[in-house]
């Protein structure tokens, strides 16, 4: 069965999101601000929300129509043949968004198109509905008049892999973590340290992506109860995760961080994810950080001054970066911050390539600086 699916993603993680789902071997349709929309089948819900490391969450496409009156939006909604994919027991939910839309009232909206479903599945069924059995979430998006109907695959965020037994404050999403890795392009033959690991959320997934671990393999998706995806699938696609793990690959992965309960913390999560051997976890403070590597790379995440008293240690974080780069030109570092002024602070130059990302709602730049070859 051909299916179209849509991949949302956090604002600036289009492009490395498409290329995860090109690498899954999937056509691209389309791809937008905030999602990107490929062709697949059965088998392809399963396998995207088990392997997307960047995605938020994986959307069966149900319709697109243009919307003007409730009228519209009733009719069109109850010509989709719900009944091939929720039964006469099914729960569903119906959630919505309205952007520049003749149609600006979301309850309204929401209610005509529960009653259009439940309209369609009575015709159907001849039957009262229970909704007593497997959930279905169903998202209408309006934009300017244009109705999309999709039903969410994950259930919870494809962030929530189920290794994030212990926290500290702010804590980076793990997609975008992921995402982080992935624009840096580290060659799993060199060093990676992040000396401001927080919960080590960068250094796990970056020890996940160089094991090839699948992100989803230790949690469970709404569409697992489903008719529509047979148990089969769901086992031969998680048979074929385990199976392309790489236990032999070594890894030289450092994460530090001067708080101890971090440490801590970091180190109880790695062990739940399974990469607890590829990792070295310290208690250190970022100046006292040294290395003889050659070609090594930095990811972190360090505090953004959102908070009172933290623009000194911001400041120390900087200086100790700026004295190690000039004794490791070969060294690269991705940064990812809320300071506009990060490049004159610390390097005097232009980083080799910027990009804006969103980390929550906090509007940040990704620095890169390649070190000299």
């Amino acid at each position: 069965m051909k299916l179209e699916l849509i991949a949302t993603a956090t604002f600036g993680l289009e492009a490395v999101v498409k290329r995860e789902i090109e690498a899954l071997g999937y056509k691209i349709l389309k791809s937008e601000d905030g999602k990107i929309t490929f062709q697949g089948d059965e088998r392809a819900i399963v396998r995207s929300n088990l392997n997307l490391r960047c995605a938020d969450r994986v959307l069966l496409k149900m319709a697109e129509f243009q919307a003007l009156s409730f009228e519209d939006l009733f009719q069109q909604t109850k010509a989709i043949p719900w009944e091939e994919l929720i039964p006469p027991d099914g729960e569903f939910i119906v959630t919505g968004t309205s952007v520049k839309s003749k149609l600006s009232s979301v309850p309204a909206c929401q209610r005509t198109v529960k009653k259009a479903i439940a309209c369609r599945l009575m015709d159907f069924y001849v039957t009262d509905l229970s909704e007593n059995g497997s959930s279905y979430t169903i998202k209408l998006t309006l934009l300017k008049d244009r109705a999309t109907i999709t039903v969410d695959t994950s259930g919870a965020g494809l962030h929530k892999r189920g290794y994030r037994v212990m926290d500290v404050k702010a804590p980076m999403k793990e997609t975008l973590a992921a995402a982080l890795v992935s624009l840096s392009f580290w060659n799993k033959d060199r060093i990676l340290v992040d000396p401001c690991c927080g919960s080590g959320t960068i250094a796990i997934e970056a020890a996940m992506m160089g094991r090839n671990i699948a992100p989803g393999l230790s949690r469970s998706f709404a569409c697992e109860s489903w008719d529509l995806v047979k148990p089969e699938i769901w086992k031969e696609e998680r048979r074929r995760a385990f199976e392309a793990i790489d236990h032999s690959q070594r890894l030289r992965i450092f994460a530090s961080d001067k708080d101890k309960k971090a440490i801590e913390a970091a180190t109880e999560n790695a062990l739940e994810a399974g990469v607890e051997d590829a990792i070295i976890f310290k208690r250190l403070d970022i100046r006292e950080y040294k290395s003889q590597e050659e070609r090594g790379i930095i990811i972190t995440n360090p505090p953004y001054g959102e908070r009172i008293g933290e623009d000194r240690e911001i400041a120390h974080i900087y200086k100790a970066l700026k004295e190690f780069y000039a004794d490791h030109e070969t060294w690269s570092l991705f940064l990812i911050t809320t300071d506009k002024d990060f490049e004159d602070k610390v390097f005097a130059r232009k980083a080799d390539r910027r990009r804006k990302l969103y980390n929550g709602r906090l509007e940040t730049t990704y620095y890169q600086f390649h070190g000299k070859k």
